[in-house]
């Protein structure tokens, strides 16, 4: 079996964000994501209201490129305005070819 590395992009976010969110990280080079629903508290207080929903955790499988173009764009774009994290780690995948 092959290994590549990758990393891992994980973006936690306001629900209201979730489809801009999709469109940019396809936008800026991701083959995919998967998204679930998360809660927590962090700086700005406790998240995940009823009416708004849970907040959504997003995570990529990317290139270093991508994920440095991911990340460039999230903190330009939303960081001052939203309730949103992101971080990256290294990631070793099986059938990593299907993610670049």
């Amino acid at each position: 079996m092959q290994i590549t590395s990758l990393k891992l992009v994980t973006i936690i976010a306001e629900r209201i964000l979730e489809d801009r969110l999709i469109r940019e990280v396809v936008g800026l080079g991701a083959k995919g994501y998967t998204i679930t629903d998360a809660r927590g508290q962090g700086s700005r207080g406790v998240r995940a209201n009823e009416w708004e929903g849970p907040d959504i955790r997003m995570e990529l499988l990317v290139s270093a490129e991508v994920a440095d173009r991911i990340m460039a764009h999230v903190a330009d774009t939303y960081f001052e305005y939203y309730a949103l994290i992101a971080f990256v780690q290294d990631a070793d995948v099986a059938r990593g070819d299907k993610y670049v």
